[in-house]
C-alpha cells in the first residue's frame, strides 16, 4: 500500500481560515487596548489642564483665562495641550475643548474642559469657583 504524505486541500483550508480568525482577533483586540490608551491620556491631559486652572492660575490670577496654552499655564507639561491625534488644546479638530463663560476683557468666571473618547462617554470638568 502506498500512502501519500502531506495535507489535503481541506485540512490547508481549514488552518489558513483559523490563521485570518486568529489575526483579526489579535487586530481587534489591538485597536481597542490602543482606544484605551488613547482614553485614559486624554483623561490625564484634562486633569493636568484642570489641576493648573484651579491650582495655579485661580489661586494666583483670581479668575480664568479666555485661551489655555503654554503662555498662561506654565506649571504644566506642555504635551497635555495636544490630543492624542497631535492636535493642540483650541484647534477646530481637536478631541479637547476647553470652553470659558462670564469673560470680560480676557477674564473669565468659569468654563468647561471635554475630551472625546473612544470607549467610554465624553470626559467633562468644570471650574469650581
Amino acid at each position: 500500500m502506498n500512502k501519500k504524505r502531506g495535507f489535503t486541500a481541506l485540512e490547508l483550508v481549514v488552518v489558513i481560515i483559523l490563521a485570518g480568525v486568529a489575526t483579526i482577533f489579535f487586530a481587534f483586540q489591538k485597536a481597542t487596548t490602543d482606544a484605551l490608551e488613547r482614553d485614559s491620556y486624554s483623561k490625564t491631559a484634562i486633569n493636568a489642564m484642570f489641576y493648573n486652572l484651579e491650582e495655579v492660575f485661580y489661586a494666583e490670577q483670581g479668575f480664568y483665562p479666555e485661551t489655555i496654552g503654554e503662555e498662561n499655564l506654565r506649571a504644566m507639561d506642555p504635551q497635555f495641550f495636544t490630543d492624542p491625534y497631535g492636535v493642540n488644546v483650541g484647534d477646530t479638530t481637536s478631541s479637547f475643548t476647553y470652553e470659558p463663560a462670564g469673560c470680560e476683557d480676557t477674564k473669565c468666571t468659569k468654563y468647561t474642559l471635554r475630551a472625546k473618547l473612544e470607549k467610554e462617554n465624553e470626559y467633562v470638568k468644570s471650574s469650581r469657583h
